[in-house]
């Protein structure tokens, strides 16, 4: 039962972390059509500003100030850049998305280094939130997902329960419409882009001190990322969320599974020897196996569910 209770806070924490980065790449793809390769890279940007801003100013001013400095540079990359090859159609935009995570990745390592910098958890928030089963779960953590769930509530009331909601869902399907109205549909999707980038760096502030702030983190996520869109389905906020949830939640259960796959094979009376084909296979742990689970949960969806769980566009 701790093991069980334990890998299930662990997973949640860690699924809503992987929402948080999901959302702004979700929210993107959904308004604008656009899948952003750099997306990753706005989340490193945002640990990186946040270490520098909170050796400035603090953590708490970090928290706002480094999400603002990232959706400014989102939304201006989308104004300078991305807007000017979007005509061009879709394998241009990710060229583009491609080529940026590429130079942000050369200037964070110009900039900081190439080792990890020490960007630590607040003291106040560095301790048990509680003691379950004789095991602490950190404070940090459990503000981790309040952000992570406000963060959502925000998200769900934005786009339903406000005007700027519903020009942004209309700007997508009736642009001609929108303009007509007198909204601007540039500068609609500028703010769009610029506001899933800030949510990025938001991920990125919260994360960057739960794991390592250094210049490999964005290629760390950036696959898991794509993982959790396509499975919850292509534009799907609440697909994110769940596909988050459910990939935060396997993978760290499997990760606390010392047991193998040949031991659960004889507990099932399926008889497996040393002749058996794959047989080096079967001998994995399951904590080996672990970090491929999300790809191979990827697969599966792609195989017999492309729009995804709760998606309705096909791919």
């Amino acid at each position: 039962m701790e093991f069980f209770s334990i890998s299930l806070l662990n997973g949640l924490s860690y699924g809503l972390l992987l929402f948080m980065l999901s959302s702004g790449l979700t929210l993107i793809f959904s308004m604008m059509g656009v899948l952003n390769f750099a997306h990753a890279s706005f989340y490193m940007l945002g640990a990186y500003f946040a270490y520098m801003t909170t050796s400035w100013v603090g953590y708490w001013p970090a928290l706002l100030l480094a999400p603002l400095l990232v959706g400014l540079m989102g939304a201006g990359f989308e104004k300078y850049c991305l807007r000017r090859v979007h005509k061009f159609g879709h394998v241009p935009e990710l060229l583009i998305t491609f080529g940026l995570s590429f130079i942000i990745l050369e200037v964070v390592q110009l900039i900081w280094g190439t080792s990890s910098v020490d960007y630590r958890v607040p003291d106040v928030l560095d301790g048990p939130l509680f003691t379950i089963y004789g095991t602490q779960f950190p404070m940090y953590r459990g503000f981790m997902m309040l952000v992570a769930v406000l963060m959502l509530i925000s998200i769900w009331l934005l786009l339903t329960r406000t005007r700027i909601g519903l020009v942004i869902q209309a700007a997508l399907t009736h642009p001609d419409t929108v303009e007509a109205l007198g909204h601007n549909v540039p500068r609609v999707f500028m703010l769009v882009f610029g506001g899933g980038a800030a949510l990025a760096g938001l991920a990125g502030v919260i994360g960057g001190n739960a794991f390592v702030t250094e210049p490999g983190m964005a290629a760390t996520v950036g696959s898991v990322i794509f993982v959790v869109v396509v499975v919850g389905g292509m534009g799907s906020l609440s697909g994110a969320f769940l596909a988050s949830i459910l990939i935060g939640v396997i993978q760290t259960f499997a990760v606390g599974i010392d047991a193998s796959l040949l031991g659960g094979a004889r507990l099932l009376g399926i008889d497996i020897t040393s002749q058996t084909f794959g047989y080096a296979l079967w001998k994995l742990k399951i904590s080996q196996i672990a970090p491929i689970l999300p790809y191979l949960f990827l697969v599966l969806i792609l195989i017999f569910r492309p729009k995804g769980l709760l998606g309705t566009r096909e791919g």
